[in-house]
């Protein structure tokens, strides 16, 4: 997204905000997070994500996660899209559901895939949600209540697990040179529960990683602010400590219907 377009005033029910990414103080990725509720019941939320700079030319990696569904008590997902590509390589994953919360179709469309509807175990999807919506929903609820809580049973296309959602404490944030946030913000935890699926034995990717931050002291931490009232809080730092050193993420930008703010140029 353009800085010119990011300007842009944006209706009333949404919400929009850039990220950088450092890794061992390398900054490694850039994303940007797009939450949209001004359709009456309905709602659509997205991440984009993709390798920057050096790695972004060793390691050509970007990701498009996709949600969209119907809003209530509590959100639930109509369809899921996560649409990866490596190296010119894509890969899209799409999880289909009912409104009833009922799971409805998976299906993959990559090299050695048509996207045909893949069959899946009845007790992997059962009651499962996206990742995406899983959080959308605690966001929400910390821009309510001020409480980041909550678990939530997510199915990935191979396994089943619980996203939980902890609190840690309320702190106060300061802006800076990388992040543009400053006022009141929840610290709280996020940890993967694997349920069950193709786990291994031995973690790798994500459950690597967060294994990786427990041995040193910490889960995965995320900072949400309610930046504007009356909407949903938004993730403003995320700290992810890995045995090879620590991966910050900071909000560089955020805008919505009464809001812009602006990372100052470093």
């Amino acid at each position: 997204m353009s800085a010119s377009a990011f300007a842009q005033t944006l209706p009333n029910g949404q919400q929009q905000a850039q990220y950088d990414v450092y890794a061992g103080g390398v900054h490694a990725l850039k994303a940007n997070l797009d939450i949209d509720q001004s359709v009456p019941d309905k709602y659509s939320l997205s991440l984009e994500a993709k390798t920057y700079g050096l790695l972004g030319k060793m390691a050509p990696w970007e990701g498009k996660f996709e949600s969209t569904g119907w809003r209530g008590k509590i959100d639930q997902p109509s369809e899921h899209k996560a649409t990866t590509t490596w190296r010119k390589s894509e890969e899209i994953k799409t999880y289909k559901y009912n409104k009833d919360g009922s799971f409805a179709q998976y299906t993959i469309k990559d090299k050695s895939n048509d996207g045909k509807p893949k069959k899946v175990d009845p007790k992997l999807v059962e009651q499962t949600t996206d990742v995406l919506t899983a959080t959308l929903n605690t966001m929400k609820k910390i821009g309510e209540t001020g409480q980041c809580s909550g678990e939530k049973d997510v199915f990935d296309g191979k396994r089943r697990y619980t996203l939980v959602f902890k609190q840690k404490k309320q702190v106060y944030l300061d802006s800076s040179r990388w992040n543009v946030y400053k006022g009141l913000a929840v610290e709280c935890t996020a940890e993967v529960k694997p349920i069950a699926g193709k786990w291994r034995e031995k973690p790798r990717g994500w459950m690597s990683i967060q294994e990786q931050g427990r041995e040193k002291g910490t889960l995965p931490t995320i900072w949400f602010a309610k930046v504007s009232e009356g909407q949903p809080a938004v993730p403003v730092k995320v700290r992810v400590k890995t045995a090879y050193g620590t991966l910050f993420m900071h909000m560089t930008s955020y805008r919505d219907g009464n809001k812009h703010l602006t990372l100052a140029k470093k």
